[in-house]
């Protein structure tokens, strides 16, 4: 280290600042490595579980009733953040599996693609291209990478999927995390039928990266059908007689002439030979029909096709459909992969009562595998599209795989907001869960303590914290006055900071800090206002798509929010499309504003912030269950409306209007709205006031 760099630590330290990002990997440098990818933004391992904020998970709804030991988890939020919470639960060892290990057995991940992708659904969705690419997209990855290593248990694997376009800095980057020594297999799926290229070779296949996280892990072999070539060929037997006639078979050697130990000597039906098998279980395989006999006379054993489990399931796979279009599992969610793909790599990996995990839960099949073969599950999702499809998969689940068979009642779950809260049910917390929270939220260290006879909650970076019990106390304020009373009781004992966290209308001041006798004392609001010394990342808010192609791209969020319903003016008419006989459902969204706070300062928005309208044609009055989407996009191009058939409509209709950050406004039907008698009356109309 230059003696210039080292004045420049020191005189940032002396100044009480954090110091810069880019500085760590010249304060600690990495270990000398034989090769290492390098590239501009990249941090050091601690760094990135360091400075990345966990945010705690918030019930949104539960199905099911609770299990005593676990409960399936469905997070919407950045999953960089959740992972952060998740870490903690497995170091309270409330993440484990049923034989009661610690983290998760098995993580599948398919994350977006940093390339441009076609894709194809039942709107005949256009192309979408990812927006992360380069190094940073390479930065994205690995620091989930990082946790995603941190959560596994220690005898876990990890399965990686991707395109051919990344997958050579993505084995660096896991060689890196997991150790080159950990690299299991790389499987090559072959994802779709050739196809005419006349500038390249076709591409048809993505990748599996499997990566352990120590030398002992689940590995149950599977196992494919024999083709029918190769049974004709090496199974030229067919049974006559027996309840096994008709069946193919091959006869095998049971000569045991030169087999360590000598074989056993004997006569079988005037064949004088070293046989495999003592004479006993000779007699045995002649009671059962199982001997074919050569034109002279020497006895082999049928090994009858159907008795053997196939082929050895090798690291390409030919055989595994991607989700067509007239699939009963098909969800018409983009980039949605096989249940038959995640039946294979679940089976393999893991066991039943192991936590299967998806940091990118997408339309959720590794969930709805993990359910269906007897597993406990937890993915993360960004998009609330996400998470409805996914919750809808659950709750409309068949037992077998391919979404066929008898209807299937999941274990019970939870889904959790991550980052994005319902402030009105926090309020109605129980004290020690409301002070729980509210430590988790600015991510503090639960540490009780006492300075100067005030009983303290916790610590943040090194500095006392106080949670306001305001529910003893629902009168009591904080002023400047309260301030100047709490420094003279603890005074300089307390060092130069020191945090007070406790509902935002409580405080009778502004500002984000009163200094007080050298002490700087800081409002932790909730709802949170974001003081942004306090992070060594500046906030950034969580953002829902606005187009059916923007549904998979990465997004990295930092920091929390709390949930601000946006309000909407619209209406529900029955009227005549042009060209068209019958009436219809037409709802058009007249006005739109969203409410956020981004990096501090609260912020409205209008039609430009909605992401998309979402619909339950037959609501029943608990569980939103969603049948149809339509993106802001598609509505602005048809002046924001959209039609509905009435032979659709049940009783009651929800219908979710949905911003860019995550909120939502939520508004029920009654199908009576749309009568014809109420029609002639009223004009058929159901209108929705404004919200304050």
């Amino acid at each position: 280290m230059k003696d210039d760099f080292r004045q420049m630590v020191i005189d940032a330290l002396r100044r009480g600042e954090d110091l810069p990002t880019e500085w760590s990997r010249i304060l600690f440098p990495p270990d000398k490595q034989e090769y290492e990818l390098v590239y501009h933004g990249k941090e050091r391992k601690e760094e990135v579980i360091r400075g990345t904020m966990g945010v705690p998970l918030q019930p949104a709804s539960s199905f099911g009733k609770n299990s005593a030991d676990w409960h399936n988890k469905l997070i919407f939020g950045d999953n960089l953040q959740a992972m952060k919470s998740l870490l903690r639960m497995k170091e309270r060892n409330e993440l484990v599996n049923a034989d009661g290990s610690p983290g998760v057995k098995l993580i599948y991940i398919d994350p977006p693609f940093a390339t441009k992708q076609e894709f194809r659904g039942s709107k005949e969705q256009k192309a979408y291209q990812d927006k992360i690419a380069g190094a940073q997209f390479v930065e994205f990855m690995r620091k989930r990478l990082v946790f995603l290593y941190e959560l596994l248990a220690d005898d876990g694997c990890l399965y990686f999927h991707l395109d051919t376009k990344k997958i050579h800095y993505m084995k660096v980057v896991l060689d890196e995390i997991f150790g080159e020594e950990r690299f299991v297999n790389e499987v090559i799926w072959k994802r779709t039928s050739a196809h005419s290229d006349s500038s390249l070779y076709a591409n048809v296949h993505d990748t599996l990266l499997l990566y352990s996280k120590s030398s002992k892990f689940t590995f149950n072999q599977q196992f494919t059908d024999y083709t029918e070539a190769y049974i004709a060929e090496r199974y030229k037997h067919i049974e006559t007689k027996g309840p096994r006639k008709g069946e193919r078979y091959a006869d095998d050697n049971l000569i045991g002439t030169g087999l360590r130990g000598g074989g056993y000597p004997y006569d079988w039906k005037g064949v004088f030979r070293t046989w495999r098998c003592p004479i006993d279980t000779m007699r045995k395989y002649a009671k059962e029909n199982k001997l074919y006999y050569t034109r002279n006379g020497v006895a082999r054993i049928k090994r009858f096709v159907k008795d053997l489990p196939g082929v050895p399931l090798s690291d390409v796979w030919t055989d595994v459909n991607p989700v067509n279009s007239q699939a009963a599992e098909r969800l018409d969610y983009p980039t949605q992969k096989s249940e038959s793909l995640l039946e294979r790599i679940i089976k393999t990996s893991s066991s039943e009562g192991d936590i299967v995990f998806d940091a990118f839960a997408g339309s959720g099949t590794s969930l709805a595998v993990a359910e269906k073969l007897g597993r406990r599950w937890a993915g993360i999702d960004c998009g609330k599209l996400s998470i409805y499809s996914i919750q809808k998969r659950m709750l409309n689940m068949k037992e077998k795989i391919g979404n066929k068979g008898k209807c299937l009642s999941p274990k019970p779950f939870t889904v959790y907001n991550a980052g994005l809260y319902d402030f009105s049910t926090l309020k109605q917390l129980p004290w020690f869960e409301w002070r729980f929270f509210a430590l988790q939220l600015f991510g503090c260290k639960e540490e009780p303590h006492s300075i100067g006879g005030l009983k303290l909650d916790g610590k943040l970076k090194g500095a006392s914290v106080l949670v306001l019990n305001h529910q003893e106390n629902p009168g009591q304020r904080i002023d400047e006055e309260t301030i100047h009373d709490i420094h003279g009781a603890v005074g300089k004992k307390i060092g130069n900071r020191f945090f007070i966290v406790a509902p935002r209308g409580v405080f009778d001041f502004q500002q984000d800090y009163i200094d007080c006798g050298g002490v700087r004392y800081y409002a932790l609001r909730i709802p949170y206002s974001v003081i942004n010394e306090l992070h060594s990342r500046e906030f950034s808010a969580l953002q829902q798509p606005n187009d059916e192609t923007a549904v998979n791209d990465t997004v990295d969020a930092v920091g929390f929010d709390f949930i601000q319903p946006p309000l909407v003016d619209w209406s529900i008419d029955l009227k005549k499309r042009k060209g068209k006989k019958l009436e219809e459902a037409c709802l058009q969204i007249k006005d739109f504003e969203s409410r956020a706070r981004l990096r501090g300062k609260d912020t409205k928005g209008g039609l430009e912030t909605f992401s998309m309208l979402m619909v339950d044609f037959n609501y029943n009055g608990a569980v939103f269950d969603m049948d149809e989407t339509h993106f802001a996009h598609e509505l602005e191009a048809h002046e924001w409306q959209t039609w509905f058939k009435l032979d659709r409509l049940g009783e009651n209709i929800m219908v979710v209007f949905l911003d860019i950050y995550g909120n939502e406004a939520r508004e029920v039907v009654a199908r009576k709205s749309f009568s014809t008698a109420l029609a002639e009356t009223s004009k058929g109309q159901a209108k929705s006031k404004k919200r304050s």
